[in-house]
């Protein structure tokens, strides 16, 4: 080695021996690194916690834990024993509240004859009112003999229209007015209506001739007004027919006297009650008619889709009087 050489390698040898390590030089940056900058360096890295229970990390739950909603659970498919039991809930519930209706609010009635013309004909759909004399075993389906006489009941007036009970079997429901109040005297005359001794004031406001299977007589539509001042239509087949002429009936307490309002062609209170209607008991009432709610010819039904074009639309919700 040639002495050119020799001072090279010490001082290489002298600068190698100086040299920092990288630990040397990083411990180094750190103590000249400034107070501030190493406060604020540890204060981001350290986790603060608030009084509202909120963490600072980025991937936390933003929203207060107090604020939370509870994760909802994954619903189950429901199973056809599940489907079925909701169909069997549903159609009782719709009973329950069919039922309620007809018991305590309104019922609705088919008209099957002619025997309150000219108000009512057969065909006619009406709805009764429940309430309006108060509830008894007949405002029950099929009667069933759970108490006597009337709850919460009030006293029909003269010239309502009623739906009833049969009094021979309970069982049949009839629609007709009520014209005799209890310790009323009743009676016809000549075919003219007496309450408590006094003739019903009538006007005849038209008159026609029809063909029926009797042949060929004459109708009138008469007007007539109740001692009470009520006015409703009859309907009259002329003088000499059964109903024409009576005895007087006394309306015994508790009972009323019902007449159709075609007078020569319905079985009402001036039949004996064996073989007609007598006097209805207050028991027997099942409610007021109130409205047609609509009307359709004789022969129609729901049932027959050809019939649907045979409603009387001049008749559909008809206040009743």
């Amino acid at each position: 080695m040639s002495e050119d050489q020799k001072p090279q390698d010490a001082d290489a040898a002298k600068t190698n021996a100086t040299d920092p390590t990288p630990e040397e030089v990083f411990a180094a940056s750190e103590a000249d690194a400034p107070v501030e900058a190493v406060k604020s360096d540890t204060a981001e890295k350290r986790p603060v916690w608030s009084d509202a229970g909120d963490a600072p990390f980025d991937d936390a739950e933003k929203t207060p834990v107090y604020a939370r909603k509870p994760a909802k659970a994954a619903k189950a498919e429901p199973s056809a024993g599940d489907e079925t039991m909701e169909i069997v809930k549903t159609i009782f519930f719709a009973l329950l509240i069919a039922m309620v209706l007809r018991i305590f609010l309104f019922q609705p009635f088919t008209i099957p004859s002619a025997s309150m013309e000219p108000n009512l004909y057969e065909g006619d759909y009406i709805v009764v009112s429940k309430w309006s004399y108060g509830y008894s075993k007949h405002s029950i389906p099929f009667s069933p003999p759970l108490f006597d006489g009337r709850v919460m009941g009030s006293a029909p007036k003269r010239g309502d229209i009623v739906v009833f009970k049969l009094p021979r079997d309970d069982k049949t429901d009839f629609i007709k007015r009520v014209i005799g109040l209890p310790g009323d005297r009743i009676q016809m005359i000549s075919n003219k209506l007496y309450i408590n001794d006094k003739p019903v004031e009538d006007v005849v406001v038209s008159e026609r001739e029809i063909n029926d299977i009797f042949g060929a007589h004459p109708v009138a539509q008469v007007r007539e007004t109740l001692p009470e001042g009520k006015r409703f239509m009859t309907q009259d087949f002329g003088p000499g027919n059964d109903l024409d002429d009576t005895p007087v009936y006394e309306v015994p307490v508790g009972h009323y006297f019902m007449m159709g309002d075609n007078r020569d062609n319905s079985i009402d209170s001036r039949v004996e009650q064996s073989s007609g209607v007598g006097m209805v008991p207050a028991e027997n009432l099942v409610g007021k008619a109130q409205i047609i709610l609509f009307s359709w010819e004789p022969g129609s039904s729901l049932f027959k889709p050809w019939t649907w074009a045979n409603v009387r639309l001049g008749r559909f919700f008809n206040v009743l009087h």
